[in-house]
């Protein structure tokens, strides 16, 4: 059981890689290789998830939707915004139109209330990548920018190179992170920055942006590392010297 469960760790750990790379048909192999042990429940669940997102993208709709089902009676029961959020961006990729947009704005809202960002990052990248899809690049720009400066921060270099790839296609050139740069605030730390020291709260930043609040907190957090202040007022004076805000 010990050397089966590892085995399932592994297929699942590769499943994310894969999808990170957009090598989707060996992404669903390593997700579709758990389901032959259902034995091992953990990380048999925890592959739901990328089996959808990989199946979706490598043409067969009918595994992502059974895999689907399967996740959707798994959240339900768990109640959990975490179930839920993943649940609800798994569901965004196999709908079309208004409902997909729902779900995914759902996804983020719930996941942005989970500790787990990785996640939250993933849900901005496949709305963002929808968006560009639709045509809407301006609300796509804003999704994949977020998306790609999280997985930059995490390290996560085969999805912040997908992000980089996908924002690019939108007009807009991702910023290198190179050591000087990571001590500089990106545009979004910048208005998010501004927004804050005019005193506005994470909750009206993120309805201003359109992302979730906890997105706000993160990139916050950030901000006041990056120039070494540790509250709003001291924001304000610092930004106050170089923007003229009072």
């Amino acid at each position: 059981m010990a050397k089966e469960s590892g085995s399932q760790y592994s297929d699942w750990a590769e499943a994310v890689l894969y999808n990170g790379l957009g090598r989707y048909e060996e992404a669903r192999a390593s997700a579709s290789r758990i389901t032959e042990h259902p034995q091992d429940l953990a990380p048999s669940n925890w592959h739901l998830a990328e089996l959808v997102e990989a199946a979706v993208r490598a043409g067969t709709p009918e595994l992502a939707a059974d895999a689907r089902r399967r996740l959707v009676a798994m959240t339900r029961a768990s109640g959990t915004d975490w179930g839920l959020g993943i649940a609800a961006r798994s569901e965004a990729l196999l709908v079309e139109g208004q409902r997909a947009d729902d779900l995914y704005v759902e996804a983020i809202e719930r996941l942005g209330r989970c500790r787990i960002a990785v996640d939250l990052a993933r849900a901005h990248l496949l709305y963002g990548e929808w968006l560009r899809r639709e045509r809407r690049r301006i609300d796509a720009r804003t999704e994949l920018r977020t998306a790609h400066e999280l997985f930059s921060d995490f390290g996560m270099e085969a999805f912040a190179e997908r992000a980089r790839v996908e924002l690019e296609a939108t007009g807009e050139r991702a910023r290198k992170r190179t050591v000087d740069t990571l001590r500089e605030l990106t545009p979004q730390e910048a208005q998010i920055s501004r927004l804050a020291a005019e005193r506005h709260t994470n909750r009206e930043i993120a309805a201003q942006l359109f992302i979730s609040p906890s997105t706000v907190e993160y990139h916050l957090r950030k901000v006041f590392r990056k120039l070494g202040v540790n509250s709003r007022k001291q924001l304000a004076n610092r930004l106050g010297l170089k923007t003229g805000i009072r």
